[in-house]
């Protein structure tokens, strides 16, 4: 009797055993997935915002040469409208496999929200700029299926780089307002911080989607003409 209490007490802490370590590696299966998910976004599997935020905090305190390219998918509205969010999903999805695949100097593509993307470019103003023509060039090589039919896609592009004093959050802007300038010279356009128009402090300004009308206060830049020849990273 003694033997049989025995063998069931070694059977039920090796039970127990067996379910802590269940436990435990569900625990930590869901945290890898929780930091995963914190940093990525869950459409396009890229990084996200918060992650790329990070990535450029850190590129900036190291001071490396940085650029930041913004893409804007054209009409993307149409497309939601049109064939369904559904449907508008496999579209960010495909331009974010596209994005992805750019090389280097492209250090990490990134989807920030709705159409939006960014480009982290490991370089100053001439390779932003090699990335930013490769990122047009690449979205609208060839046309995306959409619900059974071919369907062709754009982008405005602006880019910005870094200099002395800027933090992440006013690179982020410059690049966006130049993103903004782009859209307003017409589809599948890429427009460029000018080096020297990029002080720190440029990020305290509104950005160019909250103006009602061009105010003249600034945010010079220069247009870059599509057709310009740039090495393809694509």
């Amino acid at each position: 009797m003694l033997q049989t209490w025995q063998d069931l007490a070694i059977i039920a802490l090796i039970a127990t055993l067996i379910v802590a370590v269940v436990v435990i590696a569900w625990q930590q299966k869901s945290l890898i997935q929780a930091r995963y998910l914190a940093n990525h976004d869950v459409t396009t599997g890229l990084p996200n915002r918060r992650a790329v935020t990070a990535c450029l905090r850190t590129a900036l305190r190291k001071g490396r040469a940085t650029g930041l390219v913004m893409v804007d998918l054209d009409r993307f509205k149409s497309i939601n409208d049109t064939y369904g969010h559904e449907h508008g999903n496999d579209v960010l999805a495909e331009v974010g496999r596209r994005l992805a695949g750019i090389t280097a100097p492209a250090a990490l593509a990134a989807r920030l929200s709705g159409d939006e993307f960014v480009l982290l470019v490991d370089g100053g103003y001439d390779q932003t700029a090699a990335v930013a023509h490769a990122a047009s060039r690449i979205i609208a090589r060839t046309a995306v299926r959409v619900g059974g039919r071919e369907v062709r896609v754009s982008a405005s592009v602006g880019f910005a780089t870094a200099t002395l004093g800027i933090s992440g959050r006013e690179l982020l802007r410059a690049a966006d307002i130049a993103m903004y300038q782009a859209k307003r010279y017409g589809r599948a356009t890429v427009y460029g911080m000018p080096p020297s128009t990029e002080q720190p402090g440029i990020g305290r300004g509104p950005r160019y989607r909250d103006l009602r009308r061009d105010t003249g206060d600034g945010y010079p830049a220069t247009p870059l003409p599509t057709n310009e020849e740039y090495p393809s990273h694509g």
